[in-house]
């Protein structure tokens, strides 16, 4: 019996992974790569260590993580999950460990093992890769899709898309040219520019469990912050950027963020926290004195930024700089001016129309025999491997999809 030919573009973790479970249901597949390095973004995520995935194994908080997509995933993973993920790369002796925060890594602590796992299974199902194969034009005529680059033009039976984000919509042109939506791609998961800021004298501070909001909107998030040469970055900020990926790019990436520099501070418990140690400790210096567990650099720039005179002691504190320095603690405000793409990892919001799209198959609504899988979607997750998590995902639905007959 003949085998359905399937083609995959994109040698990234979506591609790999549907063409995979595409050649385990017995179809001749061919991966095309317009680079001539697959795997690239597997490689260098995480820091060389790659965040393969999240342990968030309930659905519901799952999806939570998702700016874009939430609804759509939610039905994907019923297929393949987290528990998936580590099941299926324990079984290829690439055991996962679980870090504080979630993130989930090779034991090894080396991408390396994911994209030998990957290369392993692929070669041991038979499945080609054409390096170099930058896909120009994409046709579908009389039942079969023919895939053209500038010299050379492959036919197959069914096509899965996994070309990943693009920061332009061109990139997407020849989707569009089989009658695909585009929602237009924005950035996703950046740092914040601080020009102007005297805060970025302070790079290299960090702290644990912060509250940014952006001014005007409901738009928040927690979790530990970073002061950069260039601005604001850790999970706070980059959470914050992905969710408000729309607003603020509307907004030509000009913002006031506001900081709580501990997300369970009230006014009130600053306040009387001070106070305490102003009754406790009348004649102490306020600067040279940390508290509230800040650096004590963050203690310096905050008391400096309320006009506290460097030699002033508690004891002689002026209503007007308590109120001040209460003001910087609880919401401290920063003047956003850019952005800047997190490490080498750029993420889009934008991509394939989720609309058009068949969850439950991955297979396009609108031309039989096309389907999509990972960041070529609008799908975009927030930064501690739920990226990933949605490429493996899509990718598997696609793969064990593409094989069936019509």
């Amino acid at each position: 019996m003949k085998k359905i030919k399937v083609g995959v573009i994109g040698a990234g973790a979506a591609g790999y992974f549907s063409a995979i479970h595409a050649a385990m249901r017995n179809a001749e597949v061919t991966i095309l790569e317009k680079t001539s390095k697959p795997l690239s973004k597997v490689k260098i995520s995480g820091g060389g260590r790659c965040n393969v995935t999240h342990a968030a194994f309930e659905l519901s908080k799952l999806v939570k993580n998702y700016p874009r997509g939430e609804k759509f995933l939610k039905k994907v993973f019923k297929y393949f999950a987290v528990n998936d993920t580590i099941s299926w790369f324990e079984s290829r002796n690439v055991p996962l460990k679980v870090e504080d925060d979630g993130r989930m890594f090779p034991i090894s602590d080396n991408s390396q093992s994911i994209i030998d796992a990957l290369q392993k299974e692929a070669l041991q199902r038979n499945v080609k890769i054409l390096l170099n194969f930058n896909v120009e034009k994409v046709e579908k005529e009389e039942g079969k899709f023919s895939v053209a680059t500038k010299d050379k033009r492959i036919d197959f039976d069914r096509l899965i898309v996994c070309s990943g984000g693009n920061p332009k919509a061109q990139g997407f042109s020849f989707i569009s040219a089989l009658g695909h939506s585009i929602v237009p791609p924005i950035p996703s998961l950046f740092t914040f520019n601080t020009p102007q800021e005297p805060i970025r004298k302070l790079m290299g501070i960090s702290v644990p469990e912060a509250y940014v909001r952006l001014e005007g909107t409901k738009l928040a998030y927690k979790g530990p912050l970073l002061i950069t040469h260039w601005g604001l970055s850790g999970p706070a900020v980059l959470k914050l950027s992905a969710f408000g990926a729309k607003w603020l790019n509307e907004q030509h990436y000009k913002a006031n963020a506001h900081i709580r520099w501990h997300s369970d501070w009230t006014e009130e418990s600053i306040i009387q926290n001070l106070l305490n140690f102003k009754n406790q400790h009348p004649k102490k210096k306020i600067r040279s004195n940390p508290l509230l567990g800040l650096p004590a650099r963050l203690w310096e720039h905050l008391t400096e930024s309320s006009e506290i005179p460097e030699e002033s002691i508690w004891q002689n504190i002026a209503k007007k700089h308590l109120n001040k320095l209460v003001q910087n603690l609880f919401c401290y405000i920063v003047s956003v001016e850019g952005k800047t793409t997190f490490k080498e990892e750029f993420v889009t919001a934008g991509g394939v129309d989720l609309n058009e799209v068949d969850p439950d198959t991955m297979q396009s609504k609108l031309v039989k025999g096309l389907f999509f899988a990972g960041e070529v979607l609008n799908i975009d997750g927030i930064t501690g491997g739920f990226n990933f998590q949605a490429a493996w995902s899509t990718g598997y639905v696609a793969g064990v999809n593409s094989n069936y007959k019509f």
